[in-house]
């Protein structure tokens, strides 16, 4: 299993992981069992949003005598009251629910503690000088919670607690369907089956393209749920493209984002945990999302680079797609950021070595202009 660095945590964590969310559904022997295989297998990552119970009683027996082979993500603000979850930042249900998580989970600690589903600009606000913020700051500060997080479906707000100096790293919705989606859609209303993606839509929408590049420049590192859009897009009758993908070209697609670390996947079984982890051996064929994308009837990401690598290799030995990457972060900004460019200069072959011969604008799926590209990149940098 290979690992990459959650941002400025410093965590190494497993680049497939555990979404938790399914556990529930099955008798708790069987939950436990499937937890541990996942853990044998590598995946070292788990988000503990659920408030249930059951769930975070089969995660505790699950990593009992493991604890430290696991970071689990456990949410500050996800309550169960009278039988049901509510989000709330009231701390008489905020500090009980947390509580009930180390306990339930038998551990002392939580590796990184998320501030629970900030969506609007209004909940970022009214959370900043809280007692909710006092009792998450306390709580690292104590070393109850290692790190802090915070998980977002809507990239204006994701983007403001990645600016914030206070958030490590994000939870957010990743995958091709919701890339195209501007900020401020209802997640419930995009996976219900009756929801109907505008034809108008392509490519990835700006907001979201901006938050993956600011989440780099940052170093706040991002775990992606929501991967796979709820299924949706294993059907192409349900799919907003008209085509199907594969869980390895869905994970391939959140791990090319710029600032993804781990793709935390659902699992209801061991094959589907198998499914997930054969991205880890796939070849190029079975990874590549961007020729399915290309040819799909509906919504075109003509024109956009999406990190694919369709375009190696190359004749002058370049990195393109990390290239295209590092012009992308540095062009958003008025100046070059000092990280980005430092990152750039690492490369071994800079984009002023292009030659100019095009190959690789014959091989990208999208149409980018490649050679037009590079001529920027080396005029940005300096080489």
């Amino acid at each position: 299993m290979k690992k990459r660095m959650l941002g400025k945590t410093g965590l190494s964590v497993s680049e497939i992981g555990f979404g938790g969310e399914w556990l529930e559904r099955h008798p708790e022997e069987e939950s436990v069992e499937l937890l541990r295989y996942a853990g044998e297998q590598g995946i070292n990552i788990i988000d503990c949003w659920m408030p249930d119970p059951k769930s975070r009683d089969i995660i505790g027996k699950a990593m009992l005598g493991c604890r430290e082979n696991w970071y689990v993500q456990g949410h500050l603000g996800s309550t169960w009251q009278n039988g049901q979850y509510v989000r709330t930042r009231q701390m008489k249900y905020v500090k009980p629910a947390f509580e009930d998580l180390l306990k339930r989970l038998q551990t002392d600690y939580i590796d990184i503690g998320m501030i629970h589903y900030v969506d609007t600009e209004e909940d970022w606000e009214q959370i900043q000088d809280s007692d909710y913020m006092e009792y998450v700051k306390e709580l690292k500060a104590n070393g109850t919670i290692r790190h802090i997080g915070m998980s977002s479906h809507n990239p204006k707000i994701a983007a403001l607690a990645a600016r914030s100096g206070l958030v490590e790293m994000i939870l957010f919705s990743v995958n091709p369907a919701f890339d195209m989606l501007p900020a401020g859609e209802d997640l419930d209303e995009l996976l219900s089956e009756g929801y109907q993606y505008d034809r108008e839509l392509s490519g990835i929408d700006a907001e979201r393209a901006r938050l993956y590049r600011l989440c780099e420049e940052e170093n706040v590192g991002i775990t992606v749920m929501k991967g796979f859009a709820g299924g949706r897009l294993f059907d192409e009758k349900r799919s907003p493209f008209g085509v199907s993908l594969t869980p390895v070209q869905c994970i391939h697609y959140a791990l090319t984002r710029p600032g993804v670390a781990s793709i935390l996947c659902g699992y209801d079984t061991r094959e589907q945990v198998d499914q997930a982890l054969h991205y880890e051996d796939a070849s190029e064929a079975e990874k590549d999302y961007a020729s399915v994308l290309a040819n799909a009837p509906f919504h075109s990401y003509r024109g956009e680079c999406t990190y694919c690598g369709h375009c190696r290799p190359c004749a002058a030995e370049l990195d393109i797609a990390m290239i295209n990457k590092y012009y992308d972060l540095a062009s958003m900004q008025p100046e070059v950021p000092a990280t980005v460019k430092s990152h750039y200069m690492l490369l071994e072959h800079k984009a002023s070595a292009c030659i100019g011969c095009r190959t690789c604008e014959s091989r990208c799926p999208f149409g980018v202009p490649v050679a037009e590209r590079m001529k920027k990149t080396a005029e940005l940098f300096g080489c």
